[in-house]
């Protein structure tokens, strides 16, 4: 290769010096202010791209800056270390408060279930009551249709049975004829 450059080798060489400085600047001022270092923060504050901050001798200095994070102490909001005590404290409220909501979110759901139910109740026994209305009047049609029917068929079995009684004596008139024209002894018509 030959030791000549191109002005825009020089260019892009430039441009990514520039560009790894100001990802090596901003890796030290999230440090300083205490913010979290990523890489997805690092690349965004910096203007450049993911593949950058991902690139070898950029890598290391973000992970560096994660390591020595992940080894401090939790900060609290005037930039001093938290103790143990006031971690646990916050602790023990959290888990108060945290108590303290489920409480009051099943004794909401305890309300909206009741208030539910009397809603349903009373749209149901509305209805409720208009269709036992409806099928009692019913009843009293089929009932009464019913006894119509009876009282019709009662008539019907009671002809049929004087008609029954005509046809044997029919039938009895009708034989005894039937016997006079036989032997003679019966008149002519």
């Amino acid at each position: 290769m030959s030791g000549k450059r191109s002005p825009g080798d020089v260019a892009r060489r430039r441009d990514s010096r520039d560009k790894r400085t100001r990802v090596l600047a901003v890796v030290q001022d999230l440090l300083a202010r205490g913010k979290p270092v990523s890489f997805a923060s690092v690349a965004k504050a910096a203007g450049v791209s993911n593949w950058l901050v991902y690139a070898e001798g950029v890598r290391e200095h973000i992970e560096g800056a994660r390591a020595r994070q992940a080894a401090q102490p939790p900060q609290s909001g005037t930039g001093r270390p938290v103790g143990m005590a006031s971690l646990r404290t916050d602790l023990e409220m959290a888990r108060h408060e945290i108590a303290s909501l489920r409480q009051e979110r099943d004794t909401l759901k305890d309300l909206v279930r009741r208030n539910l139910g009397q809603q349903l109740d009373q749209v149901g026994t509305g209805e409720l009551v208009a269709r036992v209305n409806e099928l009692t009047g019913q009843l009293n049609e089929l009932k009464a249709e019913k006894d119509l029917w009876m009282r019709e068929k009662n008539d019907l079995q009671e002809k049929l049975a004087e008609a029954v009684e005509d046809l044997a004596g029919a039938r009895i008139s009708l034989r005894q004829m039937v016997r006079a024209a036989s032997t003679g002894s019966g008149t002519t018509l």
